[in-house]
C-alpha cells in the first residue's frame, strides 16, 4: 500500500511540476532575443532558460522529496537515499527553443527498481501535458491516450531522432528503408515530444539510434501504457549510458526493429 501511495505522491508532484516549469520556461521563449546561448556541440545547444529551469525544479524535488536521488540534462547528479530517481530534461528540443520553434516541452520521470514508474511531458506552446505511471494508463489532458491502429509502416508517420553521438549514415539507412517501405519520416528534434506523439497515435513509432534517459525514459512509459511496444530495457543502465529507441504500435513493431538492426548495426 505504501508503495502505491509514494507513487502517487510523486506522480501528482511530476504533473504540476512539469506544468510550472514549463511556464517558467515559456516566458524565456516569449523573450528569445534575451536568451543567453551557448554550444555543446553540433546541434547542441544550452541557454540560461535550460539551467534556470532545471533549477527550479531541482529545488522543489528537493524540498518534496530530499532523499530521492535527480538525474538531470545540465547538472550533476544527486544519489538516491529512497530507491526513487528523478530524470529531468528541463527543455527538451533546445535547439528549437533558441531558434523560435514551438516545439519543445519540459521532461520529468521517476525511476524505482530498475523501471520508470512515473511520466510527465509539458508542452507549454499548445498546453499539452502527457502524463501517465506505470499500470496507470496513459493521457494527455486528462484524456486517455491510445496508440495508433495502423496495421503498416505505409500507414502514417514514423518518427526518427538523430544527434551528433550518431553517424549520418545511420539515419540516411533508417529513412531510406522507410520511404521504401512507402512510409513517411517525421522529425521535430524533440525526442521526448516525439515519443510522446506516439503514445497520443499522432506517430506511430520512433527510432533513434542512442538517446540519454532524461529524453527517453517519460515518453517510453507513455507508450507502453497507450498500449504500444519498446524495446526493454534496464532503467538504471539508461541512466548511466543512454540507449538505443525502438518504439511503435504493435503491428509494426518487429518491422521496425527489424529496419533498425539493419541500420543501426555499425
Amino acid at each position: 500500500m505504501k508503495a502505491n501511495s509514494d507513487i502517487d505522491s510523486r506522480l501528482i508532484l511530476a504533473k504540476n511540476l512539469a506544468r510550472k516549469a514549463g511556464k517558467k520556461a515559456n516566458k524565456y521563449f516569449e523573450s528569445i532575443g534575451d536568451l543567453v546561448i551557448e554550444s555543446k556541440g553540433i546541434q547542441d545547444m544550452v541557454s540560461n532558460a535550460d539551467f534556470e529551469v532545471e533549477r527550479f525544479i531541482r529545488k522543489r524535488l528537493n524540498k518534496e522529496f530530499p532523499l530521492d536521488g535527480i538525474v538531470g540534462e545540465e547538472f550533476e547528479n544527486v544519489d538516491s537515499q529512497s530507491g526513487y530517481t528523478w530524470v529531468i530534461d528541463p527543455i527538451d528540443g533546445t535547439f528549437n527553443f533558441v531558434n523560435g520553434i514551438p516545439a519543445w516541452c519540459v521532461i520529468l520521470a521517476c525511476v524505482h527498481e530498475d523501471t520508470t514508474k512515473i511520466a510527465a511531458i509539458f508542452e507549454p506552446v499548445h498546453k499539452e501535458l502527457f502524463w501517465g505511471s506505470l499500470g496507470g494508463g496513459a493521457y494527455v489532458n486528462g484524456i486517455a491516450m491510445k496508440i495508433s491502429a495502423t496495421t503498416g509502416l505505409d500507414q502514417g508517420n514514423t518518427g526518427v531522432g538523430m544527434s551528433s553521438r550518431t553517424s549520418s549514415e545511420m539515419i540516411s539507412s533508417i529513412v531510406s528503408m522507410l520511404v521504401a517501405r512507402g512510409g513517411l519520416f517525421y522529425r521535430n528534434a524533440s525526442g521526448g515530444l516525439m515519443l510522446s506523439y506516439v503514445a497520443a497515435g499522432r506517430l506511430i513509432g520512433y527510432v533513434e539510434p542512442h538517446m540519454n534517459a532524461w529524453d527517453c525514459l517519460a515518453g517510453q512509459l507513455l507508450i507502453e501504457e497507450a498500449g504500444g511496444r519498446i524495446e526493454k530495457q534496464s532503467a538504471d543502465k539508461m541512466l548511466k549510458e543512454g540507449g538505443r529507441i525502438v518504439a511503435s504500435a504493435p503491428a509494426v513493431f518487429e518491422e521496425l526493429q527489424e529496419m533498425a538492426n539493419k541500420a543501426f548495426s555499425s
